[in-house]
């Protein structure tokens, strides 16, 4: 098996929001792959003591833990239990039902010998390649769907879409949201390898449109994690000033690749 993990902050004086790992049990039979992106909030109040790398580390260790401990327990059921342990974390001091508390997107993947479970929750990826070599991105489109005058601001989408039916849904405090999320189950068989991008890295595909998801696959299987980081980045600079490419809240963000291939 090989596995490749890259994750990298948008700016380097910044700490880095994502949080990946990849868990392989002692037993050798299966493993896990774990991605959050942690949703920056705009300047102001949280209602949280805490930051989001403090809530990605603590809900990322909760489900890498959760998921290799207890392999006969749902994806959905981890991530609600993972999501009610980070909370309990912080529940004492902080106010959790503010609509800015710390949260992130979620992808998981757990495999065993028979096989393949997956979760992804808002708008990281999961990208799979079957054993005849076809790409299928999984992917939780419910914000790409919505209007965009709906994502004129930062306060409007707390306001209005975030965690709300008719909006999209990322892991915050309240463990029901785990049941919104898009899951499926593949034979293991069928499937020769995986990739877990966040947004800061989706945008090859989303914002420079370097090609599509099979084209974006094709280039970390040959290139690398760290070089589809790197392309990443190079657009950015490129685009730091025309800002040809619409849709980018800032120049670099955090971007995460985890590569699993069998």
């Amino acid at each position: 098996m090989r596995t490749e993990l890259v994750s990298e902050p948008g700016d380097p004086a910044r700490p880095n929001e994502d949080f990946a790992s990849v868990g392989l049990p002692a037993s050798g039979q299966g493993g896990v792959l774990v991605a959050l992106d942690g949703v920056t909030p705009p300047r102001g109040e949280t209602g949280c003591l805490h930051s989001v790398p403090w809530f990605t580390a603590r809900l990322g260790g909760a489900l890498t833990e959760l998921t290799v401990s207890l392999p006969d327990v749902p994806l959905t059921d981890a991530l609600a239990r993972a999501i009610a342990r980070t909370a309990e974390a912080h529940a004492q001091t902080c106010d959790l039902s503010h609509p800015r508390t710390p949260q992130a997107t979620v992808v998981l993947a757990r495999w065993s010998a028979d096989a393949l479970e997956y979760l992804i929750l808002s708008d990281s990826a999961l990208l799979v390649e079957s054993a005849d070599g076809a790409i299928t991105p999984y992917l939780d489109d419910r914000l790409t769907r919505l209007p965009r005058a709906s994502l004129a601001t930062d306060a409007l989408i707390d306001a209005h879409i975030r965690n709300k039916e008719g909006g999209f849904f990322t892991a915050a405090a309240d463990p029901s949201v785990a049941a919104r999320a898009v899951t499926g189950l593949l034979p293991r068989g069928e499937v020769q390898a995986l990739a877990a991008l966040t947004d800061g890295a989706t945008r090859w595909v989303e914002k420079f449109r370097e090609g599509d998801w099979g084209d974006c696959f094709t280039f970390v299987r040959k290139e690398g994690a760290q070089g589809l980081v790197d392309r990443v980045r190079a657009l950015e600079r490129a685009d730091a000033e025309e800002r040809t490419f619409l849709g980018r809240s800032k120049t670099h963000d955090d971007a995460t690749v985890v590569y699993v291939q069998w």
